[in-house]
């Protein structure tokens, strides 16, 4: 029994050095409210051009699919795309 009373104030010991260890971060509990919020907005950058869309025509004009998974967002974000025909470009 006395070597379990040694073994958890060792444990203590070693759980407050190193709570006490170091330096202590000097923020103020708004300024770490503030930091742990998730952020309001949405950066959100507007392209000319589908990057999907153009790596899905350059790999259409070297091979042929082997199904059709992207028919469906080609046809909605390039309405004038017919999937059945090599995109000329």
């Amino acid at each position: 029994m006395e070597q379990r009373g040694k073994n958890s104030e060792q444990l203590e010991q070693n759980l407050a050095d190193a709570l006490t260890e170091g330096e202590m971060e000097e923020t103020t509990p708004d300024e770490a409210a503030v930091r742990r919020l998730s952020p309001r907005y949405e950066v959100r950058v507007q392209l000319e051009r589908d990057p999907i869309v153009e790596e899905t025509l350059l790999f259409r004009r070297m091979a042929k699919e082997v199904d059709n998974r992207y028919d469906k967002y080609m046809s909605r974000t390039q309405p004038s795309c017919d999937p059945d025909h090599e995109a000329d470009g």
